[in-house]
């Protein structure tokens, strides 16, 4: 799919619509991509193509079939591939509809850093069959999209999108992870994230050294109260940094509750609410200066800031010194990075603007949450 398409009405529904203006981002298939690539001399000669094309079709078909609904209520929209999505593409928006999975509908979401137009996903390429749904039987072909984030997914879109284009569905407020890096004469602030960060070296076998902590904002002129006398300033505004330890690792995830149940759980962290408005974070595979071992993490004595996995309050600011040469911060997977050097300082909150997001019309979501924890 290139460029920018229009629509075309057919028929007005006596209902009034929720929206006028939608933007349909739509995924680039690994069939496309490895097709450009075979095109140059340059594609992996494993690759299975008939089972590509099989998965490239079924997208295609997905994004054929949301054409049509939308056509058939008489919805304004316009349609970008995911790689070409820019913010001039959100002009008068106020619907994002991406199809794909959810890597697709995390990059549209790292486009809607205001929060104030609603993302809607479509899993185009389901890991179950549609004759699945009749029995209620899930497969596990792992090959195909999870689409954890999705409201629906290509085979029961129709009914959804009925209830979502005259008001209804289920509309939820989702906390999102801000992040700002501080160099010597620079500050960035990274798009929000709304799964997880992950900080690291860029090589996996290197070691990651940081020293993490909790920012205090402070009074002008008082002493440091922290034990390594840290101050440090971001925004204008001088902090303390306190309950500071060094890291030896390789490396940290910080989630939000959203996220809670990928990477992170994965990685040994704790499923959370997805209306939970802290963060978690998790030092892996951490060297030294840890906590005394326990087999699990209920059994640790309670403490909020707890060396190898804890969390970041509501209010409260984590700050992190980044000690080795090289480093990076992974924004919702690989796609969307940024590079650190040594001495780079890095601020951690939940104050990005939270995003609006339709979960899914049914209780799958909690289901398998409740089966994780």
């Amino acid at each position: 799919m290139s460029s920018i398409l229009s629509s075309t009405s057919h028929h007005v529904r006596g209902n009034s619509l929720a929206f006028q203006n939608i933007l349909v981002v739509i995924k680039q298939t690994a069939f496309e991509e490895y097709s450009q690539l075979k095109l140059r001399g340059q594609a992996p000669k494993a690759l299975r193509w008939s089972r590509l094309e099989q998965r490239f079709l079924q997208h295609k078909q997905c994004v054929t079939d949301l054409l049509e609904i939308l056509r058939q209520h008489a919805v304004p929209f316009s349609c970008v591939n995911r790689v070409e999505l820019d913010r001039q593409h959100l002009s008068d928006i106020d619907l994002v509809i991406s199809v794909g999975g959810d890597g697709t509908l995390l990059s549209a979401a790292h486009f809607l850093d205001h929060g104030t137009i609603p993302l809607l996903g479509i899993n185009s390429d389901p890991n179950i069959r549609k004759e699945d749904l009749v029995v209620k039987k899930k497969t596990s072909d792992e090959r195909r999209s999870h689409g954890a984030l999705c409201m629906c997914h290509s085979f029961d879109m129709k009914q959804h999108l009925d209830d979502v284009l005259y008001g209804g569905g289920r509309l939820q407020v989702r906390t999102r992870i801000r992040c700002k890096v501080k160099s010597t004469f620079s500050e960035t602030l990274l798009v929000p994230a709304l799964n997880d960060l992950l900080l690291a070296n860029p090589s996996p076998a290197a070691v990651s050294r940081f020293r993490m902590g909790f920012m205090k904002l402070r009074p002008e002129g008082a002493r440091p109260s922290e034990t390594y006398g840290t101050v440090t300033r971001f925004g204008g505004k001088p902090y303390d940094v306190v309950d500071s330890i060094n890291v030896w690792s390789s490396g940290m995830w910080v989630s939000t509750g959203t996220g809670s149940t990928a990477a992170m759980h994965a990685a040994g962290g704790r499923p959370m609410e997805l209306e939970s408005r802290d963060l978690q974070y998790l030092i892996r595979e951490h060297m030294i200066e840890r906590q005394a071992s326990y087999t699990s993490l209920d059994e640790a004595p309670y403490s909020p800031h707890r060396v190898d996995n804890g969390f970041v309050r509501h209010e409260e600011k984590m700050h992190v010194r980044w000690n080795s040469q090289k480093g990076r911060i992974f924004i919702d997977g690989s796609h969307l990075t940024h590079n650190l050097e040594l001495g780079d300082e890095i601020m951690i909150d939940n104050k990005a603007p939270p995003l609006k997001i339709f979960a899914k019309a049914y209780l799958e979501d909690e289901e398998e949450r409740r089966s994780l924890e």
